[in-house]
């Protein structure tokens, strides 16, 4: 059975009566990989322990947190690798660091920290990393956003410096037509639309890179299509 954990922040947890785009991607992976495959890690709540998923039958383990980050997540990653016997991470960090801890080269350093105690704890781990995507924040804050873009200069970079056979990364691209205004439900956090984008984004890359699953084809569709 191949072991996936979601590790993110307060769009990767997700809030009461939302699907999240962990549920998304499990969809996905569940009806295009020829094998069984599971979602893990140690938490199950949503953001303020609520349980309500809009839909919760399916497995619901993850690694994320409101309000937290790479420097969060760094310390605790080998543990949980460990315990949970994760094979593939699936990251969506960085909004939270730069926003309200961390400079752009601190935040890479302390991803480094996270993957070098990743592959500790398993020296065959994969991992797919999103960059930081759009926020309003970055629409109205010119520093903030020169600090996200440097931060995914440094990420790209990273990824492509600790790739190895034994242990490889993948730099996802930025959500298929990602849009603030239509697919968040607040400029930051994402709706039904922007669940599914996120998912795809993964997906794609683990099947155009590892031939894992098959393309994401539950991209909502424009109305009248």
């Amino acid at each position: 059975m191949l072991r996936f954990m979601c590790v993110g922040d307060s769009m990767t947890i997700g809030s009461a009566g939302e699907h999240t785009w962990r549920y998304r991607l499990w969809q996905h992976l569940h009806t295009t990989l020829p094998t069984p495959s599971t979602l893990v890690g140690p938490r199950t709540a949503l953001h303020e322990d609520a349980t309500s998923y809009a839909a919760p039958d399916f497995p619901r383990s993850h690694l994320a947190g409101w309000g937290e980050g790479w420097l969060h997540m760094a310390p605790v990653i080998g543990e949980t690798v460990r315990t949970t016997r994760a094979d593939v991470l699936l990251v969506s960090l960085g909004l939270i660091d730069l926003g309200f801890y961390t400079d752009s080269d601190q935040t890479a350093a302390n991803a480094r920290l996270f993957l070098t105690e990743a592959r500790a704890a398993n020296p065959h781990v994969r991992a797919v990393i999103l960059p930081v995507i759009p926020n309003i924040r970055a629409e109205t804050d010119a520093p903030f956003a020169a600090e996200v873009a440097r931060f995914n200069m440094l990420l790209a970079k990273l990824v492509a410096d600790l790739d190895s056979p034994a242990s490889p990364l993948l730099l996802a691209s930025h959500p298929p037509s990602y849009d603030i205004h239509q697919d968040t439900y607040d400029g930051t956090h994402p709706n039904a639309s922007g669940e599914h984008r996120l998912a795809a984004a993964f997906a794609d890359a683990l099947h155009q890179a590892w031939e894992v699953g098959g393309p994401y084809n539950l991209l909502p569709q424009p109305e009248g299509a």
